[in-house]
């Protein structure tokens, strides 16, 4: 194992507590990266000024930026720093914090979700982004029509598309952008959380693309936030039965799995300037993988953290990042996984009679479902 295939491994965290008893900090030849796996290692790297979310050459991917999927990508808040990182998150996160947790769970409601492992799927990956138009104003067909473009979309974000999923990826980014021109024209106030995001951010297309921003993030991370909850309940059957019996603790639940087996395993940052940290002496270029479920199963940060705890009394994680990069969402998502977690619950599916496996990624960590007879030779 190395840690970067880390993420889709069946069980990712022996291998990560002997990196954390290595140091926390270190380099891997393998890879060509410093590697953070201590919850010290990761929270000093994620608030160093000088670690940046891109490398100074290289601010948009080359495989990219040529297209509307790299222009989207350039300025998106969470691929930048200072002002053009600031300026989109001042204008998200106060509209994000107001949005009420039952409207969340009305609109969960009112999708329909199929008792398979199709269903699954569409719930976890298309069903939040439609939450997320809805809260937008599109309506419902729109809802749909925006869902199947982010899944697009985010092939633009991982290294690992082919040629084909890139284009595709650049399709997706002016259609999405077209339904936001549209959206925003009609002046019709649908949308309280559209209206303050507007008038808290000037520039067109800044605006547009973190609003693109919006539907990508909540299309993976929410969704493996959901898969790896539902792998939980396989894993630990007596807790369908309580979920069941008292649907509030299924928020227990979620907040439980995004520290013990996060959808988003590692994120990286880059050197801009000469730093010490945790006695390693790092240069402009380096790299750095940061492992974040890692550090949540510290014990420095988390006692007995391999063990799954819905009333662990003082949670810690890096799910969501830290500092200046922490997630604007993370309130969102957790309400969007728990409704519709609750809805999969009230279904009764069998999940005794589902196979899974994970989505190939270098830093997601998405289960895939499929039924168990389909799975089996």
């Amino acid at each position: 194992m190395d840690p970067i295939i880390a993420a889709t491994h069946l069980d990712p965290y022996p291998y990560y507590a002997s990196l954390r008893a290595d140091g926390g900090l270190s380099f891997h030849q393998g890879s060509g990266l410093w590697v953070a796996s201590s919850a010290r290692a990761v929270a000093a790297i994620l608030a160093h000024p000088d670690c940046k979310v891109r490398p100074a050459h290289e601010p948009v991917p080359k495989a990219i930026a040529q297209g509307a999927a790299g222009k989207v990508f350039g300025q998106l808040m969470r691929m930048n720093e200072g002002e053009r990182q600031r300026c989109p998150r001042s204008a998200i996160q106060p509209g994000l914090e107001l949005i009420d947790a039952e409207a969340v769970s009305a609109l969960v409601r009112a999708r329909l979700i199929s008792p398979s492992a199709d269903g699954l799927r569409k719930a976890m990956f298309m069903g939040p982004v439609c939450v997320v138009a809805a809260l937008l104003g599109f309506s419902p067909t729109e809802g749909r029509a925006t869902s199947e473009l982010t899944a697009d979309f985010v092939a633009c974000l991982s290294p690992l598309s082919n040629q084909a999923q890139l284009d595709a990826a650049h399709v997706a980014a002016e259609r999405l952008g077209g339904y936001f021109v549209e959206r925003l024209s009609a002046g019709d106030n649908q949308s309280p959380l559209l209206e303050g995001i507007r008038q808290r951010l000037a520039d067109h297309d800044t605006l547009l693309a973190n609003l693109i921003g919006l539907f990508s993030q909540t299309y993976e991370a929410t969704a493996g936030l959901i898969g790896n909850a539902l792998l939980a309940l396989i894993r630990n059957p007596q807790l369908k039965g309580e979920m069941q019996r008292d649907p509030a603790r299924v928020s227990d639940l979620l907040a439980e799995v995004q520290r013990h087996d996060p959808s988003v395993q590692n994120t990286r940052r880059f050197v801009s300037a000469p730093c010490e940290i945790g006695g390693a002496s790092l240069k402009p270029g380096d790299a750095i993988l940061v492992l974040l479920a890692s550090a949540n199963r510290d014990p420095q940060l988390n006692d007995n953290p391999d063990t799954l705890i819905l009333d662990r009394p003082t949670r810690r994680s890096f799910t969501f990042g830290a500092d200046r990069h922490q997630c604007p969402g993370q309130a969102l998502a957790l309400n969007i996984a728990s409704a519709t977690l609750g809805e999969i619950l009230t279904r009764n599916i069998a999940l005794d009679q589902l196979a899974w496996e994970y989505r190939p990624s270098l830093n997601g960590r998405i289960p895939l479902f499929t039924e168990l007879s389909e799975a089996q030779p």
